[in-house]
């Protein structure tokens, strides 16, 4: 299998997701299967690629990954895996999985982590309820999610999420054992060797719950005075507790062999956090040889058998917590319960976890995939004509990396660009012009030398500065102002962009670049209150949609801008009338005009196809190649079903038609190009 895992927390980070990570991407590696890492790490080694974060506000070590859609969607349409894990729930992660679910890739999630319970320890419990609304909403999104934890899975399932399994973590007993139990190690901590040594591995942050950690060790040091408490690990906290705590020894992070030796060297594991979704230490406690003090859930639930293998308090007893461990201290290396301990840790091994983990992998794989791959080429419709508008390149908000995926997915004999693809007006504000710009440019000329595809570009207001070089044609493109376009079953239909039957665009081009400027900042406020719904777990919300709908003059423009076209329609003899501007996407009938709105590509993400036999139909960008590439077995052109327009009353006065011959200065315009 071919798979890609998507993470913010990777080798040589030390925490326990990276070293599961680490863990099970050896054990897929060694067993033949292509695993690519896509994580925050500042280097890429072969076989993984970095991506932007930024450091948690006020702990460094840790970073949040920042969104990357088009970067993932172009990587996976060009080396599409045959599943994806996505092991984090920041926005690197969430961006992953839309990547995913757009392309129709299988995709799990791992719920390594209690984000939502954090909240509370870092003062923050009134947003609880929004983080594990943005959880369920993320989990809800894949083909399956993976938790270590039998208690969370259950909690999951309560909130809604469905196809949920244990994956459950393995120890390594060879690294981890009594036998490097290390004295000279001790005495730098001042322990004798019958003195006891109590150790907590961890990260030194408050969701660890070290404040009962250092109570316990506290209380623990009144029943045997020499007691060295040992803390392994750094965080936010250590500065704080270096400093109340001075008998106490802070030793910072150590790993691999270190790591091993210092586990070995202690005598009690005292793990106090409450919000694990795991607990790797524990394990490794157990490995080691140790006596081992937890609260009963995660892994100490899985694992630990009360006073035979190691000692657990129920979760939320502090005072049973703090007891237990007093009692660990009589507990010498030769106790059963300590021989118990390393016993059970033995049977523990990783080989069956990657099994598992691969299991689930190839569960949610399409059967077969991965030789459809190889053998199959992009599948693409072919069509008569297309028809987009509104792709406003050159502005932040526009959709240039959709359309060329759009566009890949398309063969058609001609393409009628119907205005405002190019933004003038927001290049001239400052607008800027990157490279996923040029790739729209790009793809079309491909398309003409490829496919031998005709374009008709007309011009739109946004794009104005065409006007003066009008009509003009080189190569198989044609720069014009209107077109009339024959259908397969002889339908005339007028193809105009629409603006000159907006008065205000006409005739107010100053008040037209004052709504262009308005407009423009409600998508970036729409930006940000969406990135707000996405944390409540809701849906995406258009405000310009909802301003549009709301407001009775703009509800009565777009209905007075349709009836003028529709008029124009008849006055030119046309069955139908294609065209854009008001961003509305529209297929209508109106008496006998059939009225079309191609939409545009900032939000709603639309065009209309001709198929080959004559049919127009209006598509939407994600549901056209979500049925595109789930129909197996299905012929091109029997992907898209002909959607019935709707129908509404024909306008009653006629007087309209001379208002509608007014906007285009009378009769029929010579810059017209009938199709034939």
């Amino acid at each position: 299998m071919k798979i890609d895992i998507v993470t913010d927390t990777f080798a040589p980070d030390v925490n326990g997701v990276a070293m599961t990570l680490g863990r099970l991407i050896h054990g897929l590696r060694m067993r033949k299967h292509r695993v690519h890492v896509i994580h925050t790490g500042v280097t890429a080694k072969s076989g993984e690629t970095c991506a932007a974060a930024v450091p948690l506000p006020g702990y460094k070590a840790v970073r949040v990954g920042l969104p990357k859609p088009f970067e993932l969607r172009a990587r996976w349409i060009k080396r599409r895996p045959d599943a994806i894990y996505v092991a984090t729930e920041s926005l690197l992660g969430k961006s992953a999985l839309k990547a995913a679910n757009a392309l129709g890739i299988p995709v799990a999630t791992g719920f390594h982590t209690n984000f939502h319970q954090y909240m509370e320890q870092y003062g923050m419990r009134g947003l609880r309820p929004m983080a594990m609304a943005y959880l369920k909403n993320f989990h809800q999104r894949a083909s399956w999610t993976m938790t270590p934890c039998r208690d969370m899975m259950e909690r999951l399932k309560a909130e809604g999420v469905e196809n949920i399994s244990l994956l459950g973590r393995g120890v390594d007993a060879g690294l981890f054992a009594p036998g490097k139990r290390c004295e000279s190690l001790r005495a730098t901590w001042g322990a004798r060797p019958a003195v006891p040594v109590a150790i907590m591995v961890g990260r030194v942050a408050a969701e660890k719950n070290f404040e009962l950690a250092m109570h316990t060790f506290e209380r623990m040091k009144q029943e045997v005075p020499d007691l060295c408490g040992v803390v392994v690990g750094d965080g936010p906290l250590l500065a704080k507790l270096a400093e109340k705590y001075p008998w106490v020894q802070f030793v910072g992070v150590k790993t691999g062999e270190d790591l091993a030796k210092h586990y070995a060297s202690a005598d009690v594991l005292l793990f106090s956090s409450e919000t694990e979704t795991f607990g790797n230490v524990l394990l490794e406690g157990m490995a080691s040889g140790l006596a081992t003090v937890s609260f009963d859930y995660a892994a100490s639930a899985l694992h630990v058998h009360a006073g035979i293998n190691g000692l657990k308090a129920v979760k939320g007893d502090t005072e049973e917590f703090t007891r237990l461990a007093v009692k660990a201290l009589s507990l010498r290396p030769d106790h059963e319960l300590r021989i118990a301990a390393r016993k059970s840790a033995e049977a523990i091994g990783w080989n069956e976890v990657v099994s598992e983990f691969e299991s689930r992998l190839k569960g949610i794989a399409k059967p077969g995939h991965d030789t459809v791959r190889k053998t199959t080429k992009r599948p693409k419709l072919s069509c008569r004509t297309l028809f987009l508008s509104d792709l406003h390149l050159g502005t932040r908000d526009c959709k240039a990396e959709e359309v060329v995926e759009f566009l890949k997915h398309i063969r058609c004999d001609k393409l009628v660009l119907n205005g405002d693809i190019i933004d003038g007006w927001a290049l001239k504000r400052g607008g800027k012009w990157s490279s996923r710009h040029s790739r729209v440019i790009r793809k079309v000329i491909k398309m003409t030398e490829q496919d031998h595809t005709e374009v008709i570009y007309l011009r739109g207001n946004h794009d104005d500065i065409l006007e003066r070089f009008l009509p003009m044609s080189f190569g198989r493109i044609r720069l014009t102002k209107e077109h009339i376009h024959v259908t397969a079953e002889g339908k005339r239909y007028l193809v105009v962009h629409g603006d000159g039957f907006d008065s205000i665009s006409t005739n107010h081009k100053w008040l037209a670049a004052l709504g262009a400027v308005g407009y423009d900042f409600l998508l970036h406020v729409n930006r940000f209150y969406n990135s707000w719904r996405a944390w409540r777990g809701r849906e995406y919300f258009s405000l310009s949609k909802a301003v549009k709908a709301k407001v009775k003059s703009a509800v009565s423009f777009v209905d007075r801008y349709e009836d003028l076209l529709q008029d124009l329609a008849l006055s030119r003899k046309c069955h139908g009338i294609i065209c854009g501007h008001i961003h509305t996407p529209a297929d209508k009938q109106v008496g006998s005009v059939h009225y079309l709105n191609s939409g545009d590509w900032v939000e709603s993400l639309t065009a209309i196809i001709e198929h080959h036999d004559g049919r127009m139909e209006l598509v939407r960008h994600q549901e056209f190649l979500a049925r595109l590439r789930n129909s197996s077995g299905i012929e091109p052109n029997e992907l898209l079903g002909r959607r019935k327009p709707e129908t509404r009353s024909a306008p009653s006065s006629t007087s309209r038609l001379e208002r509608s011959q007014q906007a285009l200065g009378g009769g029929e315009s010579d810059l017209v190009h009938i199709e034939g």
